[in-house]
C-alpha cells in the first residue's frame, strides 16, 4: 500500500497532478479542494495517498492531508454505490469541515449539491457515516447555536460544536445569496483561513463578501 508520495510537482490541473520522484512521472487524482492548495510547479508537495487496482488499471488518489485521505477511504468502504471518481467529487465540491458537518446534522440538499451527487446517495451518506463523522466525544450533530440541554458538555466540545455551526451557517447564508454550493463553500474555507477558526458566521460571511 502506498501511504504517500512525496516529490517535485511537475504538471497540475484541476483534478489531476503528476509528481517527480526519483525519475518517475506519478500521476495523481486530486481533488479541487487539494489542488487549491498546491504549490507552484517545481516545488516539493507531499500527498496522502489510496491506490486502486483492478485488473485492467491502477489509479492513485491523493490529498493534501491525511484526514481528507482517511474521509475517502471510509466514503468508498461504508456506503453502497459510490465509487472512488464519486468520492473524489464529493471531497472537491465541498471541503471537509463542510462534509462532516452536513452529514453530521442530516442536511441533505447541502449534500445532494455536490457534483455527482444525487438525494438518494446524499441519503445512504447520511444513514451510513452520520454517526461516524462526529469530534470524538460528541454523540449528536453539532448545532448551529448553543444547547439549552441542562447538561451542558466540556469546554472543548462546545468549541467544536460552534466552530461546525458557524461554518455551515456562513456557507448556507452565501447560498441564499445565489452562490452555487462549491463556490460558498470555498469563499468561507478562505474567509476561515484568513481570519481563524473562531470567527463567527457574520465574521466568515462579511469576509466571504470583501466587506
Amino acid at each position: 500500500m502506498i501511504a504517500f508520495i512525496e516529490g517535485d510537482l511537475i504538471e497540475c490541473q484541476l483534478n489531476m497532478a503528476v509528481i517527480q520522484v526519483g525519475g518517475i512521472g506519478y500521476e495523481v487524482n486530486i481533488p479541487l479542494t487539494t489542488s487549491e492548495k498546491l504549490p507552484t510547479l517545481g516545488k516539493e508537495i507531499k500527498l496522502y495517498t489510496q491506490a486502486t487496482y483492478r485488473e485492467d488499471s491502477q489509479t492513485l488518489y491523493g490529498f493534501i492531508d491525511r484526514e481528507s485521505r482517511d474521509f475517502f477511504r471510509m466514503i468508498v468502504d461504508k456506503v453502497s454505490g459510490i465509487g472512488p471518481r464519486i468520492a473524489l467529487n464529493l471531497l472537491g465540491s465541498l471541503s471537509l469541515p463542510m462534509l462532516k458537518t452536513s452529514i453530521a446534522g442530516g442536511d441533505i440538499a447541502m449534500l445532494s449539491k455536490a457534483q455527482g451527487l444525487g438525494k438518494k446517495t446524499a441519503e445512504r451518506i447520511v444513514v451510513e457515516l452520520k454517526d461516524k463523522v462526529l469530534p470524538k466525544g460528541l454523540s449528536t450533530p453539532p448545532p448551529s447555536h448553543k444547547s439549552s440541554n441542562p447538561e451542558q458538555p466540556n469546554d472543548e466540545q462546545v468549541g467544536i460544536n460552534e466552530g461546525f455551526g458557524q461554518y455551515h451557517d456562513a456557507v448556507s447564508a452565501l447560498l441564499t445569496l445565489g452562490y452555487k454550493a462549491t463556490d460558498a463553500d470555498q469563499a468561507i474555507r478562505k474567509a476561515s483561513d484568513e481570519i481563524g477558526k473562531s470567527a463567527s458566521t457574520e465574521e466568515l460571511i462579511r469576509k466571504a463578501l470583501g466587506r
